[in-house]
């Protein structure tokens, strides 16, 4: 029997396969920047000795091609057990296309799928097999966008504190002008709940300083997100001096490289990473260490069901975003999803890899690659 396990344990990679899905979102979506109707999720599957380990990313169809024909070639034929050497691999690969943007997303997405396939042919929980430092990841609920009414945000924001979550975050940006009063509507609708602000980048420094000062003082802000551009260093350090409330930044760190020259320009208070983007499991391991090296917390960024296993051996994390457009795919399309229980989410250490199903069936009415 050992010998056997062993044997399975040690398989080489068979197959990768990869597909992609468009959501709709349930009604028009916007933050400072952009705005959107749909989502689009990457899947992937690789098996070895008759198992089979998949992961996910949010990202462009275009990143399901670039795993078909530049990752899948990079990854079969591979020891299922050695995810590290296989990371390597496809990062090297995407040297002359650029390691950021769409090659990093698809690299986590296989990387994330590896993870699974070994953790399933050894038979254990993925959030064991990294090493669990908490049993639950905290949450904060996430939404509140630009293109909602007040009525819709104060709905939303209420209703993620009645369920028990105690921290919510909401949109700003696109109009400067209102985000006083949207910021007083969203303090009335939550009471005494955590509120925090993201205007991903839309404003400049000293508009970042001013409405900053006043989110604190009228509303009790206790954290702004991307008050200027993450590619705005400087002006993030001078942020972090000068606001009372934290700052983060970070979900767009696609590379080890990214997050450490954040950190070492004292950028952040609080760094976000994103698996989906960053090397998967892979890379939020790397974030998280970095972390762990600056003394700072981490928070991981959207995509919740992916992140729970790993945010729980993330020993400087504080929350985990959840997102309400992932939430709502992810409650759709897992087998196994899990809802935050009293503002948490508990990985199900009984069901081997990170515990979900992919529900075929219902997805496949969104395939479109």
């Amino acid at each position: 029997m050992a010998g056997e396990r062993a044997g399975r344990e040690r398989a080489k990679i068979a197959t990768l396969e990869v597909a992609a899905y468009t959501i709709a979102t349930d009604k028009p979506e916007s933050d400072g920047t952009i705005a959107w109707d749909k989502t689009t999720l990457v899947r992937v599957e690789v098996a070895a000795a008759g198992v089979r380990g998949w992961g996910w990313s949010y990202a462009d169809v275009a990143t399901a091609r670039l795993v078909a024909d530049k990752l899948r070639g990079e990854v079969i034929g591979r020891d299922a057990m050695d995810v590290g050497g296989a990371f390597v691999a496809m990062a090297r690969s995407v040297r002359n296309l650029g390691r950021a943007g769409v090659a990093s997303m698809a690299i986590s997405a296989v990387d994330v799928a590896l993870w699974d396939l070994k953790a399933r042919l050894l038979g254990v929980a993925l959030v064991d097999l990294f090493g669990a430092v908490r049993d639950a990841a905290p949450v904060y609920g996430s939404g509140g966008f630009c293109s909602y009414t007040d009525a819709e945000l104060q709905a939303q924001l209420g209703g993620w504190v009645e369920e028990g979550i105690p921290r919510v975050k909401m949109k700003i940006g696109r109009e400067p002008e209102r985000d006083r009063a949207r910021v007083a509507a969203a303090r009335a609708a939550i009471g005494k709940a955590e509120l925090f602000v993201d205007a991903n980048g839309a404003y400049s420094r000293k508009q970042a300083k001013q409405l900053g000062d006043a989110f604190w003082r009228e509303a009790g802000v206790r954290w702004f997100e991307e008050p200027v551009s993450s590619d705005d260093l400087a002006g993030l350090q001078t942020l972090v001096r000068e606001l009372p409330m934290d700052v983060a930044a970070g979900e767009y760190g696609y590379t080890p490289w990214y997050f450490r020259r954040m950190l070492e320009a004292g950028a952040v208070d609080i760094l976000q990473a994103d698996a989906t983007r960053c090397g998967g499991y892979s890379g939020f391991l790397a974030a998280a260490a970095l972390c762990d090296a600056y003394g700072l917390p981490l928070s991981s960024h959207c995509a919740p069901s992916l992140h729970a296993s790993v945010a729980c051996a993330a020993s400087r994390l504080v929350h985990m975003e959840w997102f309400h457009d992932h939430v709502r795919i992810e409650r759709m399309l897992l087998d196994g999803f899990i809802p935050a229980t009293g503002g948490a989410v508990r990985p199900d250490r009984a069901r081997p890899g990170h515990g979900y199903e992919w529900k075929a069936k219902d997805a496949e009415k969104f395939r479109v690659s």
